[in-house]
């Protein structure tokens, strides 16, 4: 009885590792979200998004160092988010100062 016992809480154990997958597509869009809001300036137009971008893109890879999958994707979807509006945000500054 002791043997299927450790049999079965090892599967289980290994079946739940095996459930998450690493997100590298969001990772990988969170950075060149990221780097794209950087480079339109997003730190001076549009601080407050750029500063929230940073803080969520930190905080994504931090969480895949450790190898909390399903959180690195929660914080690299909202790093997206922000750095999107953050870029956006600037874009639109510039083109309302050329009118």
């Amino acid at each position: 009885m002791p043997k299927i016992l450790i049999i079965f809480s090892s599967l289980f154990i290994m079946a739940c590792g095996v459930a998450t997958t690493r997100p590298k597509i969001e990772m990988a869009y969170a950075q060149s979200a990221f780097i794209a809001a950087k480079n339109a300036g997003a730190q001076v137009s549009a601080p407050a998004l750029y500063r929230k971008a940073e803080f969520y893109y930190l905080k994504a890879k931090s969480a895949y160092r450790r190898k909390y999958f399903n959180k690195a994707k929660q914080y690299a979807l909202l790093s997206t988010k922000f750095s999107e509006e953050a870029e956006y945000a600037t874009e639109r500054k510039k083109a309302l100062e050329n009118l």
